[in-house]
């Protein structure tokens, strides 16, 4: 099985790593346009060779789009030109799904698609962030999966089976609305707090003293990558702001509650928001 990876950054390149070492990838070919990046990869050994995205497509069997969601939408088609009336297969590992499915819909080659999301990261990024089981028992969500081929779908079942993860069946605008609100919320407030307190404390060393763990693992996305996040707030606008307004009345309800002294209501909250512990542990 020769796998191609388009981006060979953080999940690009930890997906090199396990398809190789797990024995589902035989061969695996980078395509990596940013000169550093590419020769990074290769001296890691992340990929056997870095190759054009043409010669990649035609030695690969698999085709995996690892770049930020837009230039992953000017690429589908473009792919999906090159493998249509084959057996060769193009998955994406985008967080927004939508735009994704909505750019191959109706392509000749529409069949060779499947659109995933391993729902698994860190906050750093480029080839040096690669890392070994990186999405051992993380989800993965597959979308729109009754416009791929049903050979096509087991097959990439049988990649996230290597790198253990489990699968989800979701409609793409489904996907985009739950990911708002389970991850890209996430981010928001990450990059708003750091900013918050970076605009408060000009001095860095009081940060630097005085951050807990509390707070280093509340900011610690704000470290992610703009290049990454821009796109995806982007396309995944309407459900992003709909987050926004929602996590805004929350935390008015918060000010309003300290502000009055009202410390009923503050309890009342907290344990409101402690029903969390349900769900995650």
């Amino acid at each position: 099985m020769n796998v191609g990876i388009v981006g060979l950054g953080l999940i690009g390149g930890s997906m090199a790593i396990d398809l190789k070492a797990r024995g589902f990838a035989s061969r695996v070919i980078g395509v990596e346009n940013e000169k550093v990046n590419a020769a990074a990869a290769m001296k890691i050994g992340l990929a056997d060779e870095i190759l054009p995205l043409e010669e990649c497509v035609a030695a690969a069997d698999i085709l995996v789009l690892a770049v930020p969601v837009d230039a992953a939408t000017r690429l589908l088609p473009r792919v999906l030109d090159m493998i249509a009336g084959t057996e060769k297969i193009v998955i994406d590992v985008c967080s927004v799904k939508q735009s994704m499915c909505q750019v191959a819909y109706g392509h000749k080659g529409r069949d060779r698609y499947v659109a995933t999301h391993p729902m698994a990261g860190t906050e750093y990024s480029g080839p040096w962030a690669a890392m070994p089981g990186l999405f051992d028992s993380r989800a993965c969500i597959f979308c729109d999966v009754e416009e791929s081929s049903p050979k096509a779908v087991r097959e990439i079942e049988r990649l996230y089976d290597a790198l253990n993860m489990r699968v989800t069946y979701m409609r793409s605008d489904a996907h985009d609305m739950h990911v708002a609100y389970v991850s890209h919320i996430s981010h928001i407030t990450s990059f708003a707090l750091a900013l918050t307190v970076l605009d408060k404390e000009k001095d860095e060393k009081h940060i630097f003293d005085l951050a807990s763990g509390g707070f280093s693992s509340t900011v610690r996305l704000a470290k992610s990558s703009a290049d990454m996040w821009v796109p995806i707030l982007a396309m995944n606008r309407d459900n992003v702001l709909r987050v926004i307004d929602t996590y805004i009345e929350k935390m008015k309800e918060f000010r309003d509650a300290i502000d009055a002294y009202d410390s009923d209501k503050i309890r009342e909250l907290i344990d409101e928001g402690n029903k969390i512990k349900r769900i995650i542990r």
